[in-house]
Formats: structure tokens, sequence, C-alpha cells
């Protein structure tokens, strides 16, 4: 299976279905089941013409989705226009289907997939970049997940900690991604502290709260992101903040430390700063390493370099950073950052250039863009 090969192919079928009248997200959807289709047969017998059979598989799933949707549609309106039975009330059961998708037949990571992919709106290709893995693989492992409950009844729910793993991705790709999710997150995420005492519920509603708070001054006017050393901490949401705080403490009281409250407790340091130069990082480091100590996560370890190096200098953060793995995304803008702090603007010219070349965002790859051109301008004045 030549996985670079299907990565070449998927804009260009992707663009020829919308030439034939699909939308732009119902032809990117057929094209990942289109995907899935070739990771299952094509080891048996890849085709001669690998773009030709992809654009007809993906054709025939878009019209197969749009026949359903047109039934789908059809039978609303019938329904519409027959008489109500009565009174009723309203009831939103997103959060009940979020435990249903974790179903204990899945593994959390597969349970994870499908619930972002069938209840939380993400496409494939968000759901892969929130996991660092190819879009291919991501499209396998949701294939796999819906085999593996096709023939299962969802009435056995899962568990808490894969519904907030999801929750928690829902809640990212809204923060960061080109999807306004956050709200939803944080409104399922409230629901489910009502309804449980599970202390990384709070610290998972204590870190939503907490980065949401900062998020007025993320972006500057023109969209342009704006650094957290930059940002405009009056703008800041101070309700949420003490909010945040509220909720993280009293789930930090029961001493049972999860993930989510470590990083809501990271998050509490910076909010907890009047200024940047206030800000804590010897205890943000100590954090860091509660962190890496329950996830040894790389992205943990990252962020733990970033904060080494405000605490005991850019060449103490380098250090930790020569430890993790070069190709971890991000990974080169960490890199630029500490080498500019460390006087060398040469090295960070280069290394903020290579950072935009692979930055999951537009906003993110515009403000590496600007930090390159700014170096350079300084070395050529």
């Amino acid at each position: 299976m030549d996985e670079a090969l299907l990565r070449t192919l998927t804009p260009t079928v992707i663009g020829i279905l919308v030439r034939r009248g699909a939308d732009f997200a119902a032809a990117e959807d057929a094209v990942q089941d289109a995907l899935v289709e070739a990771v299952r047969v094509w080891p048996d017998g890849p085709p001669q013409d690998p773009k030709g059979w992809l654009v007809t598989v993906a054709w025939r799933k878009f019209l197969d989705v749009a026949r359903a949707e047109a039934s789908r549609r059809h039978r609303e309106e019938r329904v519409e226009v027959e008489p109500m039975p009565g009174p009723g009330e309203a009831v939103d059961d997103t959060l009940q289907l979020y435990f249903l998708c974790a179903h204990p037949s899945l593994t959390p990571a597969s349970a994870v997939a499908l619930t972002l992919r069938a209840v939380g709106g993400l496409t494939t290709r968000q759901i892969a970049q929130a996991y660092l893995v190819p879009e291919a693989t991501m499209a396998q492992r949701i294939s796999r997940a819906k085999r593996t409950v096709s023939g299962v009844r969802f009435n056995e729910p899962g568990d808490v900690a894969t519904v907030l793993r999801v929750l928690y991705l829902v809640f990212n790709e809204g923060y960061s991604g080109d999807v306004d999710l956050v709200g939803e997150a944080i409104r399922l995420t409230r629901q489910l502290a009502a309804k449980t005492n599970h202390e990384e519920v709070a610290g998972l509603l204590a870190l939503m709260l907490l980065h949401h708070a900062r998020r007025p001054a993320r972006t500057g006017p023109d969209g342009r992101l704006v650094p957290l050393a930059e940002q405009d901490r009056s703008r800041w949401n101070t309700r949420l903040i003490a909010e945040g705080v509220d909720v993280l403490q009293a789930a930090l009281t029961r001493d049972r430390l999860g993930e989510f409250q470590a990083q809501a407790a990271i998050a509490a340091l910076h909010a907890d700063a009047q200024t940047v130069e206030e800000t804590d990082w010897v205890q943000i480091v100590e954090w860091y390493d509660e962190l890496v100590r329950l996830t040894d996560s790389p992205v943990a370890r990252l962020n733990r370099a970033v904060a080494v190096g405000e605490a005991d200098g850019p060449r103490a953060g380098l250090a930790a950073l020569a430890e993790l793995d070069p190709a971890l995304p991000r990974h080169a803008a960490v890199a630029a950052y500490l080498h500019e702090r460390d006087g060398d603007p040469v090295t960070a010219a280069r290394l903020y250039a290579e950072a935009a070349r692979s930055a999951p965002s537009l906003p993110e790859r515009d403000h590496l863009t600007r930090q390159a051109a700014r170096l350079n301008a300084q070395l050529r004045s």
C-alpha cells in the first residue's frame, strides 16, 4: 500500500468531485471513504489507474450519501406535516451519544476516533492531525472501529476517561482549528461535571475555561495570531479565569492528580500572571514534570522544553529539546524561539521558515513566516 500516492491523489480527486457538483465537505468525506476502501482492497490487487479508481469509488460513495440525505429530508418533511402527539420536552442526548460511541468493545483510541468522526463533527484529516498520524492511517482506524461495532447493540456506555479524551480533542480542534467547536465542548463538559463527581472531569472543565478565557486576545484585528507573551491581558475574561481556578482547586483537594488537572494548573499559572515577566516559570516546569510523569506525552515534553528555556535560560531549553524527536510537530518552531533567545538569529530565521512550511494552520503559518522575515530583515540591516 503506497500511502504517499494516496496522499498525493487526495486533493486531485476531491477537486474532480467538486467540479462534478459535490460541495467540498461532501467531496472530502467521500474521498476519505474511498481511501478506506483502497486500504482494504489494493494490497490484494492494486488498480492500473489509481486516480480513476479513486474517482469512481468516491463518486459512487458521494451519490450514496446524497441519496440517503435526500431520503432523510423526505422523511422529515412527512413528519413535519403530521400533528404532534402532544406537548413534549426537548431532550439533548448528545452527551449520551458520546458515551455510547465510546463502546466497551473498542479500544480507547478507536472509540475516540469514531466518536470524533460520528458525533463530534470532525473530518478524518482533523482527527489525524490531532493524533499526529497520516490521514490514511486514521481513515483505516475509523473504518475498523465501524466494522467492530457494526454488529453490536449500543446499549452499553463506555467509560468516562474515553469521553473526556473526545471532549478534549473536540475543544482543541475548536480552539485552534477551522471549525468553532469550543462552546459545544464546554457545554457538554459542564453537563458531565454536573452528573459526576470525577476529579478529571473537573480538571478538564477548568482547563477549557482557562484557555477559553484567553481566546479574545489570541488574534489581532487583522486575524493575525498573537503569541501568549504579546497578548493584551486586559482582554482576558476574568470571570472565566476565576471560575476555572475555583473548579481546579476543588479538584486538586481530592489528591487524585490526573493529566487534565496538571494541564489546568499550568494554564492557571499563566492566567494568574498580570504580565509575562511575572509568570512563575519554575512552578510551570514542575507541573510539566508531573504531566510528563502522568502521560509521557511528546507534546508535553516539547512544551516543557519551552518552560525550561524560560525558567533556566535558552541553553537549558535547547538541551531539553535535544532529547526529543525533531520530526515532532512544532519542534522546529520551539527550536527557532529558543535559538533566537540564545542570540542566534541566523539559525532561528532558518528554523522559523522550516516550521512555517509544516504549520498545521494558516494563522500559525503566517505567524512563523513573519517571524522568519523579521529576523532576516534584521540580519540584512
